[in-house]
């Protein structure tokens, strides 16, 4: 492969929307540095990925059809409505379609494969076709270390005390890192990095991460790669929003935002609890509240009596769905009480927007625990129980978004994202040129 060929590469992210979205945001940086792209996934998909690319990009999006097995249709080849008590069933016909991704390899002949944690198979795959593989991390270099040190040194302890689950969280990141056990007892995350060529791509920086992205190499024994956050830049459709319009009539960092992902639904406990913190603040609010496809739930119905009535003016609720990257580049948005999901950390993170840490379920605990190591967000504590608790909402929303003691996190989170806008896609050259290097070894060894 001489300096100026074209290599194509063959992106296959897992079927969840916090997946897709950071493969199709490297996909695109990729393509704009030479790089041919094949991006694959389920119909049901397609069509979001769809209206994030535009043809400016070399970016072709492959069908990756699944069987059709009982309960599972194809639209809900996604997790995204998907019923929680669907997902082993999705995974299991994901694993039954390897005969389609070898179908494509054979078909398409990319000269490299870019995948995801949760098809193990893919590098071996491709390995049989010769042609190298790379997995692409989408969870914090912190977590990763996390998971690799519970299975590489079990019953140690891991080495950074900052990072930690408390008792009522525990069984949280006990079943995140259960999930997916094969026979030979390694997690999906453990064997994708093992089959991995060489290097591994980590969707976080080294100023933010660094530490944890040296411990990942070290016990990994591969070089970690990081991408930077790659988030969408918010487009301009949502400006006549009614949401962007009511921020708009808002001060400066004067209102926070609330919401916890597109795949997790709050109880009616939580609800009550969070909605009270809301209104014992005083500060002006948006809060985007979810509920599981097919349950005839009503917004009012969900919250407490009045709320919407004595919040009127300084707090918007949203049902189902809201701009959220443009929303946090808001300039009157002061905090983000979130579930810390790594997509939305990092969303925050390039928006120097401060967290209030709410971690609901899988690796959030150990994110947020990172959030309060960097000094970019604070930790709501609940109760021995795991009970969110009102009062203790409503004072970290005030600590992190006006209060004096809270300057130094807004500080934090102010400089981080000065230092993400300086750096630009650095972060993305390096990647080319190690996806391209490997791309040479390969050729060489025909």
């Amino acid at each position: 492969m001489d300096d100026n060929s074209k290599i194509s590469v063959l992106m296959f992210p897992w079927l969840a929307h916090g997946h897709i979205s950071p493969f199709v945001e490297l996909a695109k940086k990729l393509s704009k540095r030479n790089i041919d792209i094949y991006l694959l996934s389920t119909p049901a998909n397609l069509g979001s990925i769809e209206q994030k690319i535009s043809k400016s990009f070399s970016v072709q999006i492959i069908e990756f059809h699944l069987p059709t097995l009982p309960n599972l249709p194809p639209h809900y080849h996604t997790t995204n409505g998907l019923p929680p008590n669907l997902i082993p069933t999705l995974i299991k016909a994901f694993n039954m379609a390897i005969p389609n991704f070898a179908k494509i390899l054979k078909t398409l002949k990319p000269d490299l494969v870019i995948y995801d944690m949760f098809q193990p198979w893919a590098p071996k795959i491709a390995l049989e076709h010769n042609i190298p593989a790379v997995e692409f991390i989408t969870y914090s270099a912190a977590v990763t270390a996390y998971m690799l040190d519970k299975y590489k040194n079990p019953g140690i302890g891991f080495p950074f005390p900052e990072i930690y689950d408390r008792n009522y969280e525990k069984f949280l990141v006990a079943s995140f890192q259960s999930a997916g056990v094969n026979g030979n007892g390694k997690t999906f995350e453990i064997e994708s990095m093992e089959e991995s060529s060489k290097i591994v791509l980590i969707k976080t920086f080294k100023d933010f991460e660094g530490k944890y992205c040296d411990f990942v190499s070290k016990l990994g024994g591969k070089k970690v790669v990081t991408v930077g956050p790659l988030v969408r830049n918010p487009d301009n459709e949502c400006e006549d929003s009614e949401i962007i319009q009511w921020l708009n009539k808002k001060g400066k960092s004067s209102c926070v935002f609330v919401s916890f992902g597109s795949e997790y639904f709050l109880s009616k406990e939580d609800v009550e609890e969070i909605a009270h913190g809301l209104a014992l603040s005083n500060l002006n609010f948006i809060w985007v509240v979810r509920f599981p496809v097919g349950e005839n739930s009503r917004l009012e119905e969900a919250l407490p009596r009045n709320f919407l009535h004595n919040v009127a003016g300084r707090g918007m609720v949203v049902e189902g769905w809201a701009p959220q990257a443009r929303i946090l580049g808001h300039s009157s948005i002061g905090g983000f009480v979130s579930h810390c999901g790594w997509s939305s950390v990092m969303e925050a993170i390039k928006f120097g927007v401060p967290i209030i840490a709410m971690p609901m379920q899988h690796d959030q605990p150990i994110n947020a625990r990172l959030l309060g190591e960097v000094g970019v967000g604070v930790d709501t504590v609940r109760d021995e129980n795991g009970r969110i608790q009102r009062v203790k909402v409503a004072n970290v929303i005030k600590q992190v978004v006006v209060e004096r003691n809270g300057e130094v996190v807004r500080k934090k989170a102010r400089e981080l994202s000065d230092n993400i806008r300086l750096k630009g896609d650095e972060e993305i050259d390096g990647v080319v040129e190690e996806l391209v290097q490997l791309c040479r070894e390969k050729k060489c060894q025909k």
